[in-house]
C-alpha cells in the first residue's frame, strides 16, 4: 500500500502506511492520575444547514464516541473547547449535549464533568454575566456531573480588573455545591480571552488566579491551565494550596507534566486525548505501575502529532481532532458543525495522517488509508 501525500511546498511524495494498528485493549481504571479526554461533537452530515445556523448534532455517534473513551478508563471532559464551544456549538447546543452525555455517563459507569460558561450572552454587566454562569452551573449540577468554571469572553470583555474576576469567582465558588475545576485558557485558544484575570501580564494574573483559590481551596477540585507553557505550570502546580490538583491542558508539553517531578505532578485535561485515547490510557496504566520510563517512552512520540494539530492558529486544531476521528473510523464522514472542516489545509491534513498512522493509531489501517485517498480526491489528487 502507498500513498501520494502532499507537502507544505505543494509536491506530492509516495508515503507507505503501516499495515497493523498499535495493540492497545480496554483494560483496568487508571490509579495514579485522574486523566481527561475533552471530546468532540460529531455534525449530522445530512442536516441542511448554513456554517452561522444552530449546529446540527448527530447523537448516536457523539455519545458513541463518548463509550468509547470511557471504555479505555478514561474521563471525558464535554462541552469544552474542543466540543467547539463558541466556534459552531452555541448554549442550547451545547446544554443538550451535557444532559445527553452526563445520562450516558451515568449509564455506563463513566467520569464526566462539564463546561460551565456565559456564552448565551456576548456581553453585559457583571451581574448579567455572574447570572450566565449561574444558569449554566445550575444545569451541570442537576445533571450530576462536575463542573469546570470555564473562561469567559463576555468577561473578559467587560471586567475593569483584578477585583471583578474576584467578584464573580468568588460569588460562584461560594455557591457551587460541590468543588470545581478552574479553567484557565490562554488567548491562543481563544484571541478574546487575552488579559484574563485582569492583566496581560502572565505573572500579574497568575496572582489573581491564585488569590480566587487561595479564598475558597474547599471549592476547588482543581485547575485546568490552557498556556502552553510547561514551566509556567509547574510553577503555578507547586503553589497550589493542599489538595487542589492540577489539570494539564498543555497539548504540547503533557508527557512531561503529567510523569511529573520529585514535587509533583499534573493530571490532565487535554484535547490532544481525543485522538490519543487508547494509547494515553496504556501509557497512564504503565506509569500506574512505577514506570516513568515506559511511560514517556509511549507518550513522548505523540507530541509531535499534538503539536501538529495544535499549531497557529490553536484554535483550529478541533479540524485535525475530528478529521483523525474520521479516518479512525469513529464516524462516517469528515463533516463539523460551523462548517469548521476547512479550517485546515490539505498538507496540513496530509501531515496529521502520516503521523498518526506512523504511530499506530487508527484501529483499521485500510480503512484510514482509503478515506485518506477520498480527501486527496475531492482536492484535485488523482495518483
Amino acid at each position: 500500500m502507498t500513498i501520494q501525500l502532499p507537502g507544505a511546498d505543494g509536491a506530492l511524495r509516495t508515503y507507505e502506511p503501516r499495515t497493523e494498528p498499535l495493540a492497545v485493549t480496554p483494560g483496568t481504571p487508571l490509579t495514579s492520575r485522574t486523566v481527561f479526554s475533552a471530546a468532540h461533537v460529531v455534525a449530522d452530515p445530512f442536516a441542511d444547514v448554513s456554517p452561522d445556523s444552530a449546529a446540527a448534532v448527530d447523537w448516536d455517534a457523539t455519545l458513541a464516541f463518548r463509550r468509547h473513551l470511557w471504555s479505555h478508563g478514561l474521563g471525558v471532559a464535554e462541552a469544552m473547547d474542543t466540543a467547539q464551544r463558541g466556534m459552531g456549538l452555541d448554549w442550547a447546543g451545547a446544554a443538550e449535549l451535557i444532559r445527553r452525555s452526563a445520562a450516558e455517563a451515568k449509564a455506563a459507569g463513566g467520569r464526566i464533568a462539564c463546561g460551565v460558561g456565559t456564552d448565551q450572552i456576548t456581553g453585559g454587566t457583571l451581574a448579567e454575566i455572574r447570572a450566565a454562569y449561574e444558569e449554566q452551573l445550575a444545569l451541570v449540577e442537576e445533571s450530576g456531573a462536575q463542573a469546570v468554571l470555564m473562561a469567559s469572553r463576555a468577561l473578559a470583555a467587560t471586567a475593569a480588573g483584578p477585583e471583578d474576576y474576584l467578584e464573580v469567582y468568588g460569588h460562584l465558588l461560594r455557591q457551587a455545591a460541590e468543588p470545581v475545576v478552574l479553567h484557565w485558557l490562554g488567548p491562543m485558544f481563544d484571541p478574546a480571552l487575552a488579559g484574563y484575570w485582569g492583566s496581560a501580564d502572565l505573572d500579574a494574573a497568575t496572582e489573581v488566579f491564585l488569590e480566587v483559590i487561595a479564598a475558597h481551596p474547599d471549592k476547588v477540585d482543581g485547575i485546568k491551565v490552557s498556556l502552553l507553557d510547561a514551566q509556567r505550570e509547574i510553577d503555578l502546580r507547586r503553589r497550589l494550596p493542599q489538595g487542589v490538583r492540577c489539570y494539564t491542558g498543555d497539548d504540547f508539553n503533557y508527557p512531561e507534566l503529567i510523569a511529573g517531578d520529585e514535587q509533583g505532578f499534573s493530571h490532565a485535561l487535554l484535547g490532544i486525548f481525543d485522538p490519543l485515547g487508547p494509547l494515553a490510557a496504556q501509557a497512564v496504566r504503565i506509569l500506574d505501575t512505577g514506570d516513568t520510563a515506559g511511560f514517556r517512552a509511549l507518550l513522548d512520540p505523540t507530541v509531535e502529532l499534538s503539536r501538529h494539530l495544535f499549531q497557529a492558529p490553536t484554535r483550529f486544531y478541533k479540524t485535525g481532532v475530528v478529521f483523525l476521528a474520521w479516518l479512525a473510523g469513529h464516524q462516517t464522514h469528515f463533516t463539523m458543525v460551523g462548517g469548521l472542516q476547512s479550517a485546515r489545509s490539505l498538507p496540513h491534513f496530509a501531515r496529521a495522517y502520516e503521523l498518526a498512522d506512523g504511530l499506530g493509531l487508527f484501529p483499521d489501517p485500510k480503512l484510514a488509508e482509503d478515506r485518506m485517498k477520498t480527501l486527496l480526491a475531492l482536492y484535485g489528487v488523482t495518483r
